[in-house]
């Protein structure tokens, strides 16, 4: 009980907790405004308390003791801290961005899934980790499930996904911790550890690794227009915590991060439904922070820490502009869309500074942050990382150059500036402007050129001290050559009639292999058994029918036995049976 106590009081309390209790009290508040205020004051609440709580040393805290398993409920250090601030800040503009939806399942899912997540960030032990691992799957499915038209489909797939990375995560996290004599700690963990591979496994299903990624396609675009919005932030930014604290350094991530940033840049430009389009350039955008642990450098890593918050911000952008133009318009299809700048010009506004801000336009959010990583690579290829490490740069420059013409310009050009879709409606509600705005104007200050100011504000939250000046003559020539470079590349091909046309289909990548490979395979095999099975009952019947007719025949009353047989046999056998009954029973009373 003291432990129990103890584990509650302010200096020990985990700050995902009051957000979870929030959560939990918003599913019994009936009335809407209620509702509302607290889903906005939970978030700010929990800042608060990461602030009261952090200084500048680790923090322990939360300690419970069930049983033989120490639990450490609280841990805050210079890494984590970033990543409970950022998923603070995320849930303020969720709750403004929100604020119209008069969905309680929607209010309390979305709070106990953030809270979860910051938990999850601030847990000291693997089996904690697990624990709030898991209640971010179970209650973010419930935003996927309020969707629209094949939803619930997407929420089962979704939930398949995320209960193997938790099965697959607390096997490793127990021969990990039995191997240490049951000291489940979670701090570097590295791939020679017992258990190792199955924790980065089941990590890399909630980060996206390739072939593992669908269920991030799958589900957001077919989550309600809040749903999307509040997905996009907490699971994928949790395993890319997971993965920086438990494998900094890990050379395969290196790989594995390149081919990430890569190959959604392909089918993001084919892909219709713009929404989903975001999806893949959500794995493009991870596979960065994936690299950049894996390169582990202090640079690399204050790098992933703060693309992290510059994702968390420019991506909800993203969202945000689409969902309020399917608030309006009731659909994200590029080929329903176009010449929507005429009746949303403000959201038409702040989707160019979002697709600046992916695209790591300078002055706008990503050009302080994913500079960083993509230096440490080159730093790694140059001192010793070989021939590999160049092609993995070349990876990440591609993949720059990608993201600027699917997110970049795709998205708001055939949303707001193509063919006249004919859509006359109403500019998006004022909260949706404003929690837009507020992303917006972040986009902008975190990218301002001043070291004191700007990136220097958020430099100065990152893990590591490390000197890093983004804006040099170098760095701003070879990024806006980079970036004009996709831009006529996507000019040219459109005027060319190369690009390819939107089409009203769906696009399928790897999960070609379980939707329509397995699909097929499953309906032969139900037609297999289902000709098997008639194969067998009509053998089953013709024995049967044969032996019965042969049976018939001669025990019958009119079969061949009763016909040669005298009329008293049949009395004669049963006082045999009678007689050999009574015998028996004789002997065995003796």
């Amino acid at each position: 009980m003291s432990d129990l106590l103890n584990m509650f009081t302010l200096g020990n309390f985990n700050p995902g907790f009051i957000i979870i209790l929030a959560g939990i009290l918003c599913a019994l508040i009936p009335t809407h405004q209620i509702r509302k205020a607290l889903v906005l004051l939970a978030p700010i609440a929990g800042g608060v308390l990461i602030a009261q709580q952090f200084t500048s040393a680790e923090i322990i805290g939360g300690i419970w003791q069930v049983g033989p398993l120490k639990l450490t409920t609280l841990r805050i250090d210079s890494l984590s801290m970033i990543w409970g601030y950022i998923f603070c800040l995320a849930g303020v503009h969720n709750a403004i961005f929100g604020f119209h939806e008069r969905c309680k399942i929607t209010d309390s899912s979305a709070l106990i899934y953030m809270g979860a997540a910051i938990a999850a960030v601030f847990a000291g032990d693997l089996i904690t980790l697990f624990v709030f691992w898991e209640l971010t799957a179970i209650s973010s499915v419930l935003l996927i499930w309020k969707g629209g038209e094949g939803s619930f489909q997407a929420g089962i797939r979704y939930l398949a996904y995320h209960v193997t990375s938790g099965v697959l995560l607390l096997a490793g996290a127990v021969i990990y911790g039995m191997s240490k004599g049951g000291d489940y700690s979670f701090g570097f963990i590295g791939l020679d550890a017992p258990g190792a591979w199955l924790i980065m496994l089941g990590m890399g299903i909630k980060v996206g690794f390739p072939f593992l990624h669908n269920w991030i396609q799958d589900s957001y675009p077919k989550a309600s227009i809040t749903g999307t919005v509040i997905l996009s932030v907490f699971t994928t930014k949790l395993a890319l915590y997971a993965l920086a604290r438990g494998f900094p350094g890990t050379e395969l991530l290196i790989y594995v991060g390149a081919v990430m940033t890569c190959f959604p840049v392909f089918f993001a430009v084919i892909e219709n439904d713009l929404r989903k389009v975001l999806a893949y350039s959500l794995n493009n955008q991870l596979g960065f922070m994936v690299c950049g642990i894996g390169i582990g450098s202090q640079l690399a890593m204050n790098g992933v820490a703060g693309q992290v918050v510059a994702h968390v911000i420019f991506k909800s952008l993203l969202f945000m502009s689409m969902g309020a133009v399917m608030h309006r318009v009731g659909t994200a299809k590029a080929s329903e869309l176009g010449g929507l700048f005429r009746s949303m010009p403000i959201t038409a506004i702040f989707c160019l500074i979002g697709a600046g801000s992916i695209a790591a336009f300078p002055l706008l959010a990503g050009f302080v942050t994913k500079s960083m990583i993509i230096t440490s690579a080159i730093d790694h290829a140059a001192y010793g990382g070989g021939t590999a490490m160049w092609v993995v740069v070349m990876m990440l420059l591609f993949a720059s150059a990608g993201v600027m013409e699917h997110s970049g310009i795709k998205v708001p050009h055939f949303t707001f500036f193509a063919h006249d879709g004919g859509h006359r409606v109403k500019e998006a509600p004022w909260n949706m402007l404003v929690a837009m705005g507020l992303a917006a104007a972040l986009c902008i200050f975190i990218a301002l050129p001043f070291k004191g100011f700007g990136y220097g504000t958020l430099y100065s939250l990152l893990p590591y001290d490390v000197e890093y000046k983004p804006y040099t003559t170098d760095h701003v020539v070879f990024q806006l050559q980079l970036l004009f470079a996709a831009m006529f590349a996507f000019a040219f091909l459109k005027r060319r009639g190369v690009y390819p046309d939107e089409r009203k289909a769906e696009i399928l990548d790897f999960d070609w292999t379980h939707r329509k490979l397995g699909t097929d395979v499953s309906h032969w095999f139900g037609a297999m058994w289902t000709r098997l099975s008639a194969n067998i009952d009509n053998v089953k019947a013709s024995a049967f029918g044969f032996s019965g007719k042969r049976l018939s025949r001669i025990f019958s009353p009119a079969g061949a036995f009763s016909a040669a047989s005298p009329s008293g046999l049949a009395a004669l056998l049963t006082s045999v049976m009678l007689a050999l009954a009574m015998l028996i029973i004789f002997i065995t009373g003796q």
